[in-house]
């Protein structure tokens, strides 16, 4: 009778029906799949044979993804549409509906104006562009601070930046596994206790920066938060040129495994982005030279 009551429970909490599907299954039960397969009358191969399924889509997905954000770094006009062309051509069988999914899950947007992206009773969130037609004078004027998608072996991860206007010099960076706000927000916090506070951080309206964890850290720090004005994708030009020379002189050349590992690359990358090469936007001095000297000292 026990062993009876046993395998009825075990039915119900694996959500047993009269058709037994692969997905009642769970791994982290404490249940061998084994036994879970035994009380569901499920053959054993059908498991199997879905997570292979399912490992091969991600896989799939995933070196999709690798070659739409190339595609992206490179023509960040195109749309889903002429990116499903490019991508056939590279022998792949996609659609307009997965590119466009692929594309929300590693933040890319196409370079175009977007009515109806910052009107006030839309998102009461967004906040004004405090930044046309205005150069930036000296260090810790103005920031700039967005994130990008970066691949790594058989997955992917998110970079957040942060790069000064007037020197070019990169102020702070974080590698996360997730598009979420805690990155962005351990950003700031390093670049402000590196290097001070500045005036004003711009950037664009993802979710991230409407949030309220976000505009309520530069509140605490008194920095005015800038964004992108709507239909004006260049406001944030500065940090997308910096995210593009990372992305064709260091990952697309190069195939990195570990986070550990593209973590060193891209802090060796910086390193030598800030204090070794000139550049001709600033009549060929590094970034650290710029940055420092408007001090009086070495940054």
């Amino acid at each position: 009778v026990s062993s009876r009551l046993n395998v009825t429970s075990s039915r119900i909490a694996f959500g047993h029906a009269t058709s037994p599907s692969p997905n009642m299954i769970n791994p982290k039960n404490k249940l061998s799949i084994r036994r879970q397969c035994e009380l569901i009358h499920l053959n054993r191969s059908d498991v199997y044979y879905k997570h292979t399924e399912n490992e091969e889509k991600r896989e799939y997905e995933e070196e999709l993804m690798k070659h739409i954000d190339a595609l992206h770094t490179k023509y960040p006009c195109l749309g889903s549409r002429k990116l499903v062309n490019l991508l056939k051509g590279e022998h792949f069988s996609v659609g307009r509906k997965l590119v466009r999914r692929l594309m929300r899950a590693m933040g890319l947007y196409v370079i175009y104006p977007k009515p109806n992206l910052s009107k006030r009773d839309f998102r009461e969130s967004i906040v004004p562009y405090l930044l046309r037609n205005k150069v930036a004078d000296f260090p810790n004027q103005v920031w700039s601070i967005d994130i990008t998608y970066i691949p790594i072996g058989r997955g992917h991860m998110y970079l957040t930046a942060i790069i000064d206007w007037f020197s070019r010099k990169l102020m702070g960076w974080t590698l996360s596994d997730t598009l979420d706000t805690a990155p962005v927000l351990d950003t700031v916090k390093e670049a402000v206790g590196r290097y001070g506070v500045p005036a004003i951080i711009n950037s664009d309206q993802g979710c991230q920066f409407t949030s309220g964890e976000y505009k309520n850290l530069l509140r605490q720090y008194g920095i005015r938060q800038s964004m992108d004005g709507k239909s004006r994708w260049a406001d944030n030009i500065m940090i997308e040129r910096w995210f593009r020379s990372l992305k064709t002189e260091l990952i697309y050349i190069n195939d990195y495994t570990s986070p550990k590992e593209l973590r060193g690359a891209i802090r060796e990358y910086v390193e030598d982005y800030n204090s070794i090469r000139p550049h001709q936007s600033l009549d060929y001095l590094t970034p650290d030279t710029v940055y420092g000297s408007s001090f009086g000292a070495s940054a």
